[in-house]
C-alpha cells in the first residue's frame, strides 16, 4: 500500500473513531452531517482560518464590534470555523480570576470595549484641557461679540461642565450682558442654590431653551424650581431636555434640526417654519399634550416620521389622538409606546391611521399579517456603561453578560451541579444579533483521547444561509427559544425593550396580588390518632436516613430493613406510584411526606401557593417565577429604577438545595441570562436584614405536620441560628462572596456553630429586643404559610401522612420575619449533634440524641414532648 493510500486509511479510521466518541455531541451541536469531517479535519490540525474570511470592526462609537464577511461569497452550510474560548469559568470565580490571572482583565475590557478612554492618547487629552476655556474666558468671548456687533450677535450660550457654582453664576452677570438670549445651557455644572439661580434666570425674557441638566440643584425632585422659572421665562419652550406647556413652533423646530448655535431663531419675523419639516423626533420630552397649534396637519404639511416615544401624551384621548394624526396626511412612519398612549394594539393603531408604512421600524403589511399586538424591532442595543475610576474588573463583571455563553457539564453517572461560562475569542464574540441571522455557533467538546479528562472546549460556527462580502455575519442569540418562552422578553438582556408594555404587566399583576384577600380554615381540634398496630407490638419503621436508624431508640418503634414489611416509611426519597409499585409499598403504611407537598417545598411553586391565598404578604419577598413571569419582573425591576429604588435580586433554581446556583445581582441582563441555567424564581433581595454583630444570619425552625385537614402542626423547641462568616456588605464585589450573601456552611465555607441560647442572649443585648417578641411573629408567619397549602391545596391532605419540614426565616432590619424557603426532610445534624435548651419554653433541657424520639412521638404517639402546637 502506498504511502499516501496509508495516511488516507489512518484518517477515515481516526473519522470513524472520532464519530463514534463524539456522536452525542455532534448532534447537540446542530452542525449538518456534511461539515463533520471538515470538522474533524480542523480539530485535527488546530485550524483557526476564520482570519481568513471575516474581519472585525468597530460600530457604536467604538462600545460595540461586528463581523463582516471579507470573502467574496459563502455559501449555506459550505463551511465551519473553529472559535477558541478566550475566558472560561464558574460565576463565583469571576471576580478571583480577573484579579489574579495576569492579562485576563486588560484582554476582556478590550473584547467587551470598555476600555475605550482608557486607549486615548494621554497628550491628546492634557493638551484637550490645556486649551478648554473657563467659563469667565467663554463670557468674555462672547460679550466682545456683544458690544461689536449688538445684542442680538449672542443669543445662544454653551456653558456646560465648566465647574460653575452659585457664586460663579452671580458674578457672570449673565442677563445684563446677553439680555437676548434664546438658549442657554448650563449642564453638568455645580448649582445647588435653587433661589439663586430662579433670580438670575428669570431675567431672561426672550429665553426659549434653558438647559440645567446633571446640576445638583436638580435633586430636589419637587416642582417649585421649574414652575418658578416658566411663571418668569413665559416664552420657555424646552426645560431640562423637556418641553414645556407651552412649547411651540421653536421647540419643534429644534427637534426638527432647524434651530441651533449657528441659527438660533426665536425672533419675532423668522424665514425659518416648519413647513418643510419632514421628520421630528420628539421622544422622551415629557409632553402632556400633543394636540397644540403649531404640532399640526397645517404647520407641518410634508412631515412624514415622527418620533413620541416615552412621552406620556395623557391630556389626549387614545381615540382623538389617533383621529387627530390621521390628518397628517403624509405621515407614513411612526414610533411609539406600545402600550401607550396611542393604545394596546399594533394592528388597532394601523387600522386607525392606514397611511402608515412603517410602526416602530416594521412593516405595516407583516405586522397586520402576524397580528402582533406589541411590536418593536427597532431595539437600541445595551451598550456598557462605567464610571471613569472604574477597575477593568468591574467593567468586565457589569458587561460580560452581553457576550457570555454557557453549558453544563455531565458524564454517564451525574450533571455537574454548577455550570460553566465562557467568553468567545474576539472574532466570536464580534457576531451580533439577529432574528433572521445567517450563521450559527454552537459549543463542543473535542476529546483528542476519547476521555472527558482530554477534552478541549471550542465553539463552531458555520453558515446558515449563502452570504455577499461585506455583509454583517450574525447569529441569534436565543436560537430555538420562541414567544413561547418568552423571546421578547429575554432580549431584554441585550435591547432596550419598551418599558412601557413590562411596567403595565406588573402593575396589572401587582394589582391582582393586592386585590387577594385570605380567609384562614377554622381552627379544629386534633383529628389524629396515636398510630397503633393490631398486635399491640412496636411500630416498624423503614429509614434510608442513617441518624434515623441511630437515634429512634424508643421503644414502641423498632427499625426493619425490609420496606414492605414496615409500618412508617421514613426516606429521604420521593414516594410516588411508580416507587410504591416497584417497592411494594401499600395505602396503609405510613409515610413521612404529603401528596402534592410541593406546592410547599419547591420554591416556585411555594410562592405561587402563598400568593393564590395572600396576595403579597409583608413576610414574602415579591418573587416570580422566571419561567412564566418574566415579563412582569422586568417590569418591577424598571418600576424601581425609575423610582431610584434598591433592585437587587436573588436567584434561586426551583428545587436546588444549599444554595446551590443561587446569584445575588443587581444586572438586568445577568438575571435574564441566568435562566439559562435551569428554571429559577427571582426573589427581591432583603438588602437591610437584622445582623448580628455585623454578620447576616437566618434561622432553620423545625415544624412536624400531623394533619392538613384540619391543620395540626407543631413547631419544634429546638431551632438553630446559621451564621455568614464574613462581615454583611452591600459592595458589588461582595456580591461574588459566599461566606458574606449565604448562611448555609455545612457543605462549602467554614461552619461555626453556635448555640441557640447563646446566641438568643447575645441578639438579645445587641439590639435590645426580646426574643419571644420575634418568637410570636415567627410563629404566626409558619402557620400562615400551611394554612396557604392547606387552602390552595386541599388535595394535600392523607390519613397517612406525617411530615417533618425545615423554614428558613430571615429577619429585616426592623425584625420582621420574611420566609426564604420551605425544605423537605431538612438536615437536622445540628438538632441531634447539640444539646440545647429551649429557650421558648423557660430553659428545659433538650438532648440531641432524643431528637428523633421526640418528633416520632410527636407525629405518630400524639405527645407533644419538645414541641408547641402552631
Amino acid at each position: 500500500m502506498s504511502t499516501e493510500n496509508a495516511t488516507a486509511s489512518a484518517v477515515n479510521q481516526n473519522y470513524e473513531d472520532f464519530v463514534k466518541v463524539h456522536g452525542v455531541l455532534l448532534a447537540a451541536s446542530g452542525l449538518p452531517q456534511s461539515l463533520h469531517r471538515k470538522l474533524f479535519l480542523k480539530l485535527m490540525a488546530d485550524t483557526f482560518d476564520g482570519g481568513n474570511y471575516f474581519q472585525v470592526e468597530p460600530v457604536e462609537d467604538g462600545k460595540q464590534r461586528r463581523l463582516v464577511l471579507t470573502a467574496n461569497f459563502m455559501e449555506k452550510e459550505s463551511n465551519v470555523f473553529l472559535v477558541d474560548h478566550a475566558w472560561t469559568f464558574r460565576l463565583s470565580d469571576a471576580y478571583k480570576q480577573l484579579q489574579e490571572i495576569p492579562g485576563l482583565a486588560e484582554r476582556m475590557a478590550a473584547l467587551m470595549c470598555v476600555d475605550i478612554d482608557l486607549n486615548s492618547e494621554g497628550g491628546e487629552a492634557d493638551a484637550e484641557s490645556d486649551t478648554k476655556l473657563s467659563a469667565f474666558e467663554i463670557v468674555e468671548q462672547e460679550f466682545c461679540k456683544v458690544k461689536e456687533e449688538g445684542t442680538d450677535a449672542v443669543r445662544w450660550l454653551d456653558l456646560e461642565d465648566l465647574g460653575i457654582d452659585d457664586d460663579m453664576l452671580k458674578c457672570l452677570d449673565l442677563p445684563s450682558k446677553f439680555p437676548h438670549l434664546v438658549a442657554l445651557s448650563l449642564c453638568d455644572n455645580k448649582m445647588k442654590d435653587t433661589e439663586t439661580a430662579i433670580k438670575i434666570l428669570a431675567q431672561f425674557k426672550h429665553l426659549r431653551a434653558l438647559w440645567l441638566n446633571n446640576n445638583p440643584i436638580l435633586k430636589n425632585k419637587d416642582n417649585y424650581m421649574e414652575g418658578a422659572i416658566l411663571q418668569d421665562c413665559p416664552r420657555l419652550e424646552i426645560y431640562n431636555s423637556h418641553l414645556t406647556p407651552n412649547f411651540g413652533e421653536w421647540a419643534l423646530g429644534f427637534c426638527g434640526g432647524l434651530y441651533e448655535k449657528e441659527n438660533p431663531g426665536g425672533s419675532e419675523q423668522t424665514d425659518h417654519t416648519l413647513q418643510s419639516v419632514t421628520s421630528l423626533d420628539l421622544s422622551n420630552r415629557c409632553i402632556h399634550n400633543l394636540m397644540t397649534k403649531a404640532f399640526s396637519p397645517a404647520e407641518l404639511p410634508v412631515l412624514s416620521y415622527v418620533n413620541l416615544r416615552g412621552n406620556p401624551l395623557d391630556d389626549n384621548s387614545v381615540g382623538s389622538l389617533l383621529k387627530f394624526l390621521k390628518g397628517f396626511s403624509s405621515l407614513s412612519s411612526l414610533e411609539v409606546d406600545i402600550p401607550g398612549p396611542l393604545g394596546e394594539n399594533a394592528t388597532d393603531i394601523l387600522e386607525a391611521l392606514p397611511n402608515l408604512s412603517l410602526l416602530n421600524g416594521v412593516s405595516a403589511s407583516k405586522i397586520l399579517e402576524s397580528e402582533k399586538c406589541v411590536v418593536d424591532s427597532m431595539l437600541q442595543p445595551r451598550l456598557p456603561q462605567w464610571d471613569t475610576g472604574e477597575s477593568l474588573a468591574d467593567r468586565v463583571i457589569n458587561s460580560m453578560w452581553f457576550y457570555l455563553m454557557t453549558y453544563r457539564l455531565a458524564d454517564e453517572e451525574k450533571i455537574d451541579e454548577t455550570s460553566v461560562w465562557y467568553v468567545m475569542d474576539e472574532l466570536g464574540s464580534a457576531l451580533r444579533h439577529s432574528d433572521e441571522p445567517n450563521f450559527r455557533v454552537s459549543p463542543f467538546l473535542y476529546m483528542p483521547e476519547g476521555k472527558m479528562e482530554s477534552a478541549i472546549s471550542y465553539s463552531i460556527l458555520w453558515p446558515t444561509g449563502s452570504i455577499r462580502g461585506g455583509d454583517e455575519c450574525t447569529r441569534d442569540f436565543l436560537f430555538g427559544i420562541g414567544e413561547e418562552k418568552q423571546r421578547s422578553a429575554r432580549l431584554t438582556a441585550w435591547f432596550h425593550t419598551p418599558q412601557n408594555y413590562f411596567i403595565k404587566e406588573y402593575e396589572k399583576y401587582r394589582a391582582k396580588l393586592q386585590s387577594t384577600k385570605f380567609s384562614p380554615p377554622p381552627v379544629a381540634l386534633s383529628a389524629t390518632n396515636s398510630v397503633r398496630r393490631s398486635d399491640g407490638g412496636a411500630l416498624h419503621v423503614y429509614t434510608d436516613i442513617p441518624q434515623v436508624e441511630e437515634f429512634l431508640t424508643r421503644p414502641e418503634f423498632v427499625i426493619t430493613t425490609e420496606p414492605k414489611n414496615a409500618d412508617i416509611i421514613w426516606t429521604s426519597l420521593q414516594v410516588d406510584e411508580e416507587l410504591k409499585k416497584a417497592v411494594g409499598l401499600n395505602d396503609q403504611q405510613y409515610i413521612n411526606q404529603f401528596p402534592f407537598e410541593a406546592c410547599l417545598v419547591m420554591k416556585h411553586h411555594l410562592a405561587e401557593t402563598v400568593q393564590k391565598a395572600h396576595g403579597a404578604p409583608e413576610w414574602l419577598q415579591p418573587t416570580y417565577n422566571l419561567e412564566t413571569q418574566l415579563s412582569q419582573f422586568v417590569g418591577d425591576y424598571y418600576t424601581n429604577e425609575k423610582a431610584g429604588d434598591d433592585n437587587l435580586w436573588i436567584l434561586k433554581p426551583w428545587n436546588m438545595a444549599r444554595t446551590i446556583d443561587t446569584t445575588v445581582t443587581q444586572n438586568l441582563s445577568a438575571i435574564i441570562r441566568l435562566m439559562e441555567t435551569g428554571p429559577k424564581i427571582c426573589q427581591k433581595y432583603i438588602e437591610h436584614p437584622t445582623l448580628f454583630k455585623g454578620k447576616k444570619f437566618d434561622i432553620r425552625y423545625i415544624i412536624l405536620v400531623r394533619s392538613m385537614n384540619p391543620l395540626e402542626m407543631f413547631i419544634s423547641d429546638v431551632f438553630w441560628v446559621r451564621l455568614a462568616n464574613n462581615a454583611y456588605s452591600l459592595d458589588k464585589r461582595s456580591l461574588f462572596e459566599y461566606e458574606t450573601h449565604f448562611t448555609v456552611m455545612n457543605y462549602r465555607g467554614r461552619l461555626n456553630h453556635m448555640n441557640t441560647p447563646e446566641f438568643v442572649k447575645e441578639f438579645e443585648q445587641e439590639h435590645s429586643v426580646k426574643w419571644m417578641d420575634i418568637h410570636v411573629r415567627v410563629e404566626k408567619m409558619i402557620r400562615s404559610v400551611f394554612e396557604s397549602a392547606a387552602t390552595v391545596n386541599p388535595e394535600m391532605h392523607s390519613p397517612t401522612s406525617r411530615a417533618i419540614y425545615g423554614v428558613d426565616v430571615m429577619l429585616d432590619c426592623h425584625y420582621q420575619p420574611k420566609l426564604l424557603e420551605v425544605t423537605y426532610c431538612p438536615d437536622c445534624t445540628r438538632a441531634w449533634k447539640y444539646d440545647t435548651v429551649a429557650v421558648t419554653k423557660g430553659g428545659e433541657v433538650v438532648k440531641g440524641s432524643d431528637f428523633f424520639n421526640d418528633v416520632f412521638g410527636c407525629l405518630f404517639l400524639n405527645e407533644s414532648t419538645h414541641v408547641s402546637p402552631l
